[in-house]
């Protein structure tokens, strides 16, 4: 009998060896705010509100084809090639996943933005990204596509500002 566990044991090795080498995710959080010289309420209505604004702040564009701007609410981006659900909501914020798709690598992609009362005239913007970046070859790949999102989303804050403080 010891023979058979010790030999099932050699066996078994390499496999579970590779299987967690394959599933060894490696999640990222990106976390980006801008302040605004308006007030959250303002700043919210302003960028937030419809799940849709997203095509003025980040130049994509955007259909809801689920939804009324609750969650579950379903938008489809960029052409149709990027697909977000609403999975959180709150009067001053969302939160969206990018759901699997059959045959590509799932990263996990969820996104959070929040507008934040500072005082009754200021707020600050926050956006936080957070997704799985271990399919990527290797760690100047990773940052690179850290640094890529980081100041896409940066870039998409500065739009909101702008909006906001119109």
């Amino acid at each position: 009998m010891n023979i058979k566990k010790s030999l099932l044991s050699v066996l078994a090795a390499p496999a579970l060896l590779l299987s967690s080498q394959l599933y060894a995710q490696e999640y990222v959080t990106i976390e980006m705010e801008i302040d605004v010289a308006r007030s959250a309420e303002h700043t919210w209505a302003t960028v937030g509100a419809d799940y849709c604004t997203i095509s003025e702040w980040l130049g994509i564009s955007c259909v809801i084809t689920q939804g009324n701007g609750e969650i579950g609410t379903v938008r489809s981006l960029a052409d149709g090639r990027i697909t977000e659900i609403m999975v959180a909501k709150t009067p001053l914020s969302y939160g969206y996943t990018q759901p699997a798709v059959q045959g590509q690598f799932y990263n996990l992609y969820h996104g959070f933005m929040e507008a934040r009362p500072v005082d009754a005239n200021n707020s600050k913007l926050l956006y936080t990204l957070v997704l799985d970046v271990s399919n990527l070859a290797d760690q100047a790949a990773k940052d690179a596509d850290i640094a890529r999102r980081r100041a896409s989303f940066e870039r998409a804050l500065g739009n909101m500002k702008a909006m906001a403080e119109r």
